[in-house]
């Protein structure tokens, strides 16, 4: 029997948003290192946080920001983001390494103490479970491919009743290297993306220039991400997602 094609996703800023639970361990982990946000709180996303969160590359630069967050020049971050993050580690005497342990621990502790509550600070995009669920209706099989932990990805999968077809994550390899794997085992229909940046690589990998990729306009996107697309880059939004793929483009 042949196999379906296959409609590829990343997971987090397309799938699940991730806010709440980054802001929350974020939250805590700064508070572990005496540099606890003061007059915010952990359970309420500030919007300077959100806006700055399309700059975040790593995990570690998340107790960071949350720790600057008072008094940040927001202007200045998003126009220099690599040199005010620069100064203040030098300011703090921090390091990335020791800004994720404490994120890591801010997140075992939470895992422990109260599995339930730490899973439901994820939350699936608006119609995100319903169209997944519906892309068998057109032939389609959907796979997962994120930087996250793979173990992690499939329980938060699981506690969403999702079962994708494949799943790789961090352990995988980048993203390239495993959509030409996949390409090699079914057809490939697609990509579906909230980096401009990851797109535009896949784009210029040898073997990959002719996938269909999508880019999440619902996803934890620069201002300027939406402009100027490259050829092969099309941006999707929530309500063009519910249409059949053919139409996506």
């Amino acid at each position: 029997m042949r196999e379906n094609s296959l409609l590829v996703f990343d997971f987090d800023g397309v799938i699940v948003d991730g806010m709440a639970e980054y802001w929350w361990s974020a939250w805590h982990a700064a508070r572990s290192l005496d540099a606890e946000p003061q007059g915010l709180s952990p359970d309420h996303v500030p919007q300077s946080f959100r806006r700055l969160r399309p700059w975040i590359h790593h995990g570690w630069e998340m107790v960071l920001l949350a720790a600057e967050l008072r008094g940040l020049e927001e202007t200045a971050w998003v126009e220099g983001y690599d040199v005010e993050q620069g100064a203040a580690l030098r300011r703090r005497g921090w390091s990335g390494d020791l800004l994720q342990e404490a994120l890591d621990r801010a997140r075992l502790q939470a895992v422990r103490e109260d599995r339930s509550a730490w899973l439901q600070l994820h939350r699936p995009f608006p119609g995100l479970i319903q169209r997944l669920q519906t892309l068998g209706d057109e032939g389609l099989d959907w796979a997962v491919l994120t930087t996250k932990s793979e173990a992690f990805t499939a329980e938060l999968l699981n506690a969403f009743d999702l079962h994708p077809a494949r799943l790789d994550g961090l352990e995988a390899g980048p993203k390239p290297q495993v959509l030409l794997q996949l390409q090699q085992e079914r057809p490939l229909r697609g990509f579906v993306e909230d980096r401009r940046a990851t797109l535009e690589t896949v784009l210029s990998t040898e073997g990959l220039q002719a996938l269909p990729c999508f880019l999440a306009d619902w996803g934890y996107l620069k201002p300027t991400d939406r402009t100027e697309l490259p050829p092969g880059v099309h941006l999707i939004d929530l309500e063009r997602l519910a249409q059949p793929l053919a139409q996506w483009r």
